[in-house]
């Protein structure tokens, strides 16, 4: 299942994988935070605090990462694709080791992202017929 987020003037946004109901088990002040900034892009502007992920090659996937309560949350999307935000991964950070984002996570943001150029692609191509 899939929810396009879509709002007047704005990117359409959407949720890959578990990615919305990730976001919405969040504390609520994550929760802001991480919608503020998939609504900033939306409207082509950039969080403060978002930043590129390291590894995907350019500022394509971006993340914002929010405190809370002791805890460290990420919320990873992609504006690589024109007209479109897909959120691909939202979690609360396990790992002790650092800064780094856990190999596992990585992985499925790479597996999320390819989900999205499937589903852009055939968004292309669906609004080149219609």
């Amino acid at each position: 299942m899939h929810s396009v987020v879509e709002l007047p003037d704005m990117k359409p946004c959407e949720f890959i994988g578990s990615s919305k109901d990730d976001i919405s088990s969040m504390p609520q002040q994550v929760k802001d935070a991480f919608g503020f900034a998939i609504r900033a892009a939306q409207r082509g502007s950039k969080h403060p605090d978002a930043k590129p992920l390291k590894g995907f090659g350019g500022a394509g996937v971006i993340e914002v990462v929010e405190n809370f309560d002791g805890d460290t949350y990420r919320a990873v999307y992609t504006v690589k694709f024109a007209g479109m935000i897909y959120v691909l991964h939202v979690f609360k950070k396990k790992s002790k080791r650092g800064a780094e984002t856990p190999k596992t996570d990585i992985d499925l943001i790479k597996r999320r992202l390819k989900v999205a150029e499937g589903k852009y692609a055939a968004r292309t191509a669906s609004n080149k017929t219609a």
